[in-house]
């Protein structure tokens, strides 16, 4: 049968078949093909019982130890494997059976092997605190310590083997939320289409979306914007009682393993004081002024009688308005990133053209936004659904490539157990990339007008990260601190709560359209509860590790940043690296940039 291949400009969103192979991620490096998927996850049906000749011995000596956390490591390097590529293809089509098959089977499966394993841990944490001591000590685990040190962190949170397993029974279960909030708004939900402002009809889809509110006609920005969300509107009860169960779970969880709070337990694991988490807060909340101003300014450029919220994402000089191809978007970031040296542009260079990384366009079916995924010994793929008008998606590309090379430097620079990295330092990676290339672009124009253009592409970006993102997280503070209080979580406490939040972050002169108090029902981030707020700092740090590299010409810090993986606690790692985040001074220090930007757009643009 001949197949037709769409362009991405023809105004059609193609089927997961109809797209060029040469615009999709090449996964045989993970599996050459789906059979070789079903053949690993057989023998994973017959080895993961191996874990449990380790039950009751684990303490017996350094030796026992180390074997069963050897085991345990080859079972956990298959399902790693397993689950990338499950994952990965669900993501390129979730409407398929078959990739959707996969994932369910996995996740059943390691429903059975966490209740195989589930006496692992709190045998660890029996281990009395002297023969601890002393199998730290044994060459037998040098090569483990690291992560026997995190794992006895657990002690106060690790339950009876009996309980540990109950709560392994009950995880796919407790998570299943992200699935069901997935399914419905990547796959059943539709917005139908628009003519856009040549006339074309267009699907509007949550990728297209963006693409609406960067056109310069304010009535299509606002046609796109009531038309997307009546179609939230219309599943609100539903979408409602997903994320409030989501929330139950988080807190049950929390709860389940004696923690004060879900917050406490999101950040227990990267050992980051709740003191950040409110300084974040706190500092943003005082420097909300000049982001009032930027407001000011977009709505008189503009020309706009009131601003609204779908009026905050179109570039505000219109002489700059441009198409972006995929492949220039590589050689623009690749050109921004030459301070890191030559392997790791030509490392990122390979990966996102010859090696095919990157998944680049949308298609019926794919995961909504955008993201990087690794795992140890196979490419760390990127996930896309580029659209060559909307210039951010350049910098979304420099973002998820940031993450792609966190995880191979750390990859190929740490064992297994040591390599991966938390969120909190990967959101670093990938702004310091946006940076980057925010830096070269400036560097490369003396038109005022384009100037003004990045001006406006770095605000929106800070905006975007540190005060929307800000807003997000403490969105979630209050949401889990009313469900721990027993207050309900309804659709309309959800509402009240996120009114409140706009109110207070678009200050008095926005107008702010019913409809966006629904926004908290679309935020996919929201089934990873207190993750957002990683995205504000990890900004803020990149601004400070950005400013290090370019003044001083000199990337070895930050390289060794990227090198070291997991194998320190966040905090101390930024620390090595230059940065110290245990202070509100990032944060501060780059809301000063964005008051500074601001001031210099206002005078380029004092003429308009």
């Amino acid at each position: 049968m001949t197949q037709i291949f769409f362009d991405k400009d023809d105004g059609n969103t193609p089927a997961r078949g109809q797209v060029k192979q040469e615009h999709t991620w090449d996964l045989s490096p993970l599996f050459p093909k789906p059979e070789a998927w079903a053949h690993d996850f057989a023998v994973l049906q017959r080895v993961y019982t191996a874990i449990e000749g380790f039950r009751g011995k684990v303490g017996e000596s350094a030796a026992m130890l180390r074997d069963a956390l050897e085991c345990d490591k080859r079972i956990s390097q298959l399902i790693e494997r397993l689950h990338h590529y499950a994952s990965l293809r669900s993501a390129e089509d979730s409407s398929d059976s078959e990739n959707l098959a996969r994932e369910s089977q996995l996740d059943n499966l390691l429903t059975k092997i966490g209740e195989a394993s589930a006496f692992f841990a709190p045998e660890v944490q029996a281990i009395d605190d002297a023969m601890f001591a002393k199998f730290l000590a044994d060459p037998a685990l040098a090569e483990w310590r690291l992560r026997l040190e995190k794992l006895r962190r657990l002690r106060p949170h690790t339950l009876s083997t009996a309980e540990e397993r109950l709560l392994a029974l009950g995880n796919s279960a407790l998570t299943g939320h992200d699935e069901t909030f997935s399914q419905l708004t990547n796959v059943d939900m539709k917005f139908g289409s628009l003519a856009d402002e040549s006339g074309r009809t267009r699907e509007l889809t949550q990728s297209s979306y963006s693409s609406f509110l960067q056109k310069r006609d304010a009535e299509l920005r606002k046609r796109a914007f009531h038309q997307f969300y009546a179609e939230f509107d219309a599943h609100k009860f539903t979408l409602a009682s997903t994320l409030s169960n989501s929330i139950k779970a988080d807190v049950f969880q929390a709860r389940a393993r004696n923690y004060a709070s879900a917050r406490e337990a999101a950040l227990f694991s990267d050992d980051v004081p709740v003191s950040v988490y409110d300084n974040l807060i706190s500092t943003v909340r005082a420097n909300l002024a000049p982001l009032f101003r930027y407001y000011a300014l977009r709505k008189r450029v503009l020309g706009l009688s009131e601003i609204h919220q779908y009026d905050t994402y179109v570039p505000i000089v219109a002489s700059v308005d441009k198409r972006t191809s995929f492949d220039e978007a590589i050689e623009l970031c690749i050109e921004s990133l030459a301070p890191l040296g030559e392997e790791y542009c030509r490392v990122l260079h390979d990966g996102l053209t010859t090696k095919r990384w990157c998944d680049r366009y949308e298609n019926k079916g794919k995961r909504s936004g955008a993201f990087s995924s690794g795992s140890y010994g196979a490419p760390p793929y990127i996930l896309m659904n580029y659209e060559e008008d909307v210039f951010a998606d350049v910098f979304t590309l420099a973002h998820e490539a940031g993450h792609s090379m966190h995880t191979w430097h750390a990859n190929g620079t740490q064992r297994w157990q040591d390599a991966d990295y938390p969120i909190f330092l990967a959101e670093v990676a990938s702004t310091f990339n946006e940076e980057l290339l925010t830096h070269h672009l400036l560097e490369k124009t003396s038109d005022p007008k384009l100037r003004a253009y990045l001006i406006n592409r770095q605000l929106d970006d800070i905006r975007g990260t540190v005060y929307r993102q800000t807003m997000f997280a403490e969105f979630e503070k209050i949401t889990h601190a009313m469900e721990e209080a027993g207050e309900p979580v309804t659709l309309d406490t959800i509402r009240t709560a996120y009114r409140g939040l706009l109110t207070d972050y678009f200050g008095p002169d926005f107008t702010l359209d019913a409809e966006l108090d629904l926004e908290p029902l679309r935020i996919p981030h929201f089934y990873s509860a207190f993750y957002v707020y990683k995205y504000a700092t990890g900004l803020s740090a990149a601004v400070a590790l950005s400013q290090q590299v370019l003044e001083t010409g000199d990337a070895t810090r930050y390289l060794g940043f990227l090198r070291s993986g997991g194998s320190k606690f966040p905090i101390p790692t930024l620390r090595d690296a230059g940065v110290d985040m245990s202070s509100p001074a990032p944060v501060a220090a780059t809301l000063e940039l964005f008051a500074r930007r601001v001031t210099e757009l206002e005078e380029l643009l004092a003429g308009q």
